[in-house]
């Protein structure tokens, strides 16, 4: 029992990581005042990017740099979508998920080929920051990715509570008028913080491709960018509580992973739902008294 509750947290933070840093990328954009629905495709764009990265150059953590450049991209074609020509953010955001994704598989299939067998790379190991420890060591064999999205917690909140940017951000996302009328720029605020969030995005699916699995797939991201959206409102726009949020999903996800075998008869598309009926549950639970940002979704021209 012990050993099955160590395997479970680990297995809940190593699930837990691509959701952290594709939430808190999200947090920048809605806090901004700009919903991102393009988070799907970006996590997708990024997982391919930063597969694609490291198969050619031989080097992970240049394979996640490239995926971050990628999403940085995407974020900004966002910005000018939705920010500089004021098309309605769903329409945009859903537009930039679609071309994302077709970019993606137009580009594994142009470098890698129709093949069978699908490629591979040898994938980051994982960091044991307690070797020494039978129940630590387990638990805290993660891979450096893992502990750079746990690190972006604090640090995201330092910006966006402690800094002089972070409050500029949340003026702009609650009150763009007065922002404006105090001589900052809101296009460029907006601008800055989709593509800060793009890039992050697009970092979380890398680290599906580079990391955990070691190789592209065409259902790589499975919805992860969708339980994003639901994981901010869960977590009311606050980043300590992202860190919850995705503890929360990546645990119910590695519950179930781990129930089904042990052969409980029980239909597996049963397994396979549970996190997100968790997801639901929570998200109805604790969106009742939720505070988003005034001016989201709503599009902002200076007269």
């Amino acid at each position: 029992m012990g050993d099955f509750v160590i395997d479970l947290i680990a297995a809940t933070l190593r699930i837990a990581t691509p959701l952290i840093f594709a939430t808190l990328g999200e947090l920048f954009c809605e806090r901004a005042g700009v919903l991102n629905l393009g988070i799907e495709g970006t996590m997708f764009w990024g997982a391919f990017v930063g597969f694609a990265g490291a198969s050619l150059t031989g080097s992970l953590w240049l394979g996640i740099l490239l995926a971050l450049i990628g999403g940085m991209l995407s974020g900004f074609l966002m910005s000018i979508l939705s920010v500089r020509l004021g098309v309605n953010q769903h329409v945009s955001g859903l537009g930039i998920t679609l071309l994302m994704t077709a970019l993606s598989l137009f580009g594994f299939r142009l470098i890698f080929g129709e093949n069978r067998v699908l490629p591979s790379i040898a994938p980051f190991q994982q960091l044991n920051l307690f070797p020494n420890s039978a129940i630590l060591g387990p638990i805290f064999s993660q891979y450096t990715l893992t502990y750079i999205a746990i690190f972006l917690i604090p640090v995201v909140s330092w910006i966006l509570y402690r800094t002089t940017f972070g409050l500029n951000i949340r003026s702009v996302g609650d009150n763009p008028e007065a922002t404006d009328a105090a001589g900052i720029n809101v296009y460029r605020l907006r601008t800055i913080a989709l593509v800060i969030g793009g890039g992050l995005m697009a970092v979380g699916g890398a680290y599906l491709s580079v990391a955990q699995l070691g190789s592209f797939t065409f259902g790589i991201v499975a919805g992860r960018g969708w339980v994003c959206i639901a994981l901010i409102i869960f977590a009311n726009w606050q980043p300590l509580k992202v860190l919850w949020g995705s503890l929360l999903f990546g645990g119910v996800q590695a519950l179930q992973s781990r129930l089904q075998l042990t052969g409980i008869k029980l239909p597996y598309e049963l397994f396979l739902s549970l996190p997100y009926i968790v997801t639901i549950l929570a998200l109805t639970l604790a969106g009742r008294n939720v505070s988003a940002p005034a001016a989201l979704l709503k599009p902002y021209k200076r007269e």
